[in-house]
């Protein structure tokens, strides 16, 4: 019987943004013990429940405002100005680990709102960095998800474009160039990320080389559900889970090559766990002599 043979995508994993954040946790961790965050710190509760073991304590908004001087981490999904009002006046101390992308986004968001344009954001309505997008203009911009969603509103002639940076730079040029032809003046502002952006494009080139794919991520990942289906898209056989003990020997032949891989937030220290359990899988089934069965 021929055992798997099993491959981790070695681009995927966490973007920088969240590596920063994480690591600030983390040395933060080590010299306090404790340290509260706003919001989960990244969208995978494996390596938030691993944070927590340490000490992280997530807290909402809400529990914020219940602080006082207490040392808080800013996530790198970046958060509005209200929430650094709210720190001053508890005497809270904020450890921003906002990613440099979102703070450039937020500042040139800003910008525009205060020279009076018309602000339009393609993102996911209530998504952490949005309602970050969304504070510097008190609430005033429009969030739109769709072409279809941004043509129910009343457009004025001349619009200011912004995405969300985690979406895809192909969607938001064909929203601009649809917003042209319809005779919509378009100031197109490209802030996307392209560490981000561009993993769509690697995952179909190594989804492909594979018998079966398993993509590794957290259930609350926007990112985690959009690059899954590009997995999907390019090889049928691919499988979601979030952790471990999702996986299924059902999925499985003998002698299957397996590609594992995952979203921006997605740790990899989960995908080698989970090649671990595959390997294992395989030695176990390769002792028995006997068909791959489901669990």
């Amino acid at each position: 019987m021929q055992s798997l043979r099993v491959t981790i995508d070695t681009d995927s994993g966490f973007c920088f943004g969240v590596v920063y954040a994480i690591q600030m946790a983390e040395d933060l961790l080590d010299e306090q013990g404790y340290l509260y965050c706003l919001g989960d710190i990244v969208h995978n509760d494996e390596e938030v429940e691993r944070l927590q073991k340490r000490g992280l304590r997530i807290i909402d908004h809400a529990q914020m405002a219940g602080l006082r001087e207490e040392a808080v981490l800013i996530r790198a999904h970046g958060e509005p100005p209200e929430t650094y009002k709210l720190a001053l006046r508890n005497n809270l101390t904020l450890i921003d680990a906002s990613c440099p992308v979102v703070l450039k986004l937020q500042n040139r968001i800003k910008t525009s709102f205060d020279k009076k344009e018309k602000i339009y954001i393609y993102g996911k309505h209530g998504h952490a960095e949005v309602m970050g997008l969304l504070g510097q203009t008190g609430n005033e911009a429009v969030v739109f998800e769709s072409m279809t969603e941004l043509l129910q509103h009343e457009l004025p002639d001349n619009i200011t474009l912004y995405s969300q940076t985690t979406k895809s730079t192909d969607s938001f040029y064909r929203i601009k160039q649809e917003l042209e032809d319809r005779g919509y003046e378009v100031n197109a502002n490209d802030t996307i990320c392209r560490q981000v952006s561009n993993r769509d494009k690697v995952l179909r080139k190594f989804a492909e080389k594979f018998d079966k794919v398993i993509f590794v991520s957290g259930t609350k990942s926007s990112n985690g559900k959009v690059l899954y289906n590009v997995c999907k898209e390019t090889n049928p056989a691919t499988y979601f889970i979030s952790k471990v003990e999702e996986i299924q020997t059902a999925w499985f032949e003998e002698g299957d090559s397996v590609g594992i891989c995952g979203a921006t937030s997605t740790p990899m220290w989960l995908m080698e766990t989970v090649r671990d359990a595959l390997e294992e899988i395989s030695l176990t089934q390769k002792k028995a002599q006997g068909p791959f069965s489901a669990e």
